[in-house]
């Protein structure tokens, strides 16, 4: 399976989000599936990249040419695709993915999965969209989504493809849905 992981190229200043995405980079490649993601070997994106490899697993990076012409790639993937732009790049890591997973990140992230979500709740698009909530840390767009439903400006329905996971073991019985 394909697997697109949206997270940052931040490192984060919680010990937590390192353990937890090179446990989730690990499962990936120890269980025969392809990492697609940002490109980058800065941050959560390069522990993330590293240890899907190490386990075994195929990492494949979609990263923009501007980038690419900063070096911050990681040169070690599987395969590397080079978009002009950042509308280019995400259209490609959705078109790549049969699963999405959000990592906790900054704004980037949140952007990213905000339109999975979108396709997801439209019925555009038929995959797994996983927050992962580490400690917590999409509580306030739970509550946000909830909102909408309360508001009426979203349903349950619209949202049921929308998951929230709390460690890997929920994104594992997600995925093996």
């Amino acid at each position: 399976m394909n697997i697109t992981v949206y997270l940052g190229a931040n490192p984060g200043n919680d010990p937590k989000l390192k353990s937890a995405v090179r446990e989730l980079g690990q499962w990936i490649g120890e269980n025969g599936h392809t990492l697609i993601y940002g490109g980058s070997k800065c941050g959560l994106m390069g522990e993330m990249a590293e240890s899907v490899l190490h386990a075994g697993g195929k990492a494949i990076g979609v990263e923009p040419r501007f980038f690419v012409e900063e070096e911050l790639q990681y040169d070690e993937l599987t395969d590397l695709i080079v978009t002009e732009d950042m509308t280019e790049r995400k259209n490609k890591m959705i078109e790549l993915g049969e699963a999405f997973i959000a990592f906790p990140g900054g704004t980037g992230t949140l952007e990213e999965i905000a339109e999975v979500m979108s396709k997801v709740s439209l019925g555009h698009l038929d995959a797994p969209c996983i927050l992962y909530d580490l400690d917590g840390y999409y509580a306030g767009l739970r509550q946000l989504l909830a909102h909408m439903i309360e508001l009426g400006l979203s349903t349950p329905e619209r949202q049921q493809g929308i998951r929230f996971a709390a460690d890997l073991a929920q994104i594992e019985t997600i995925l093996d849905a």
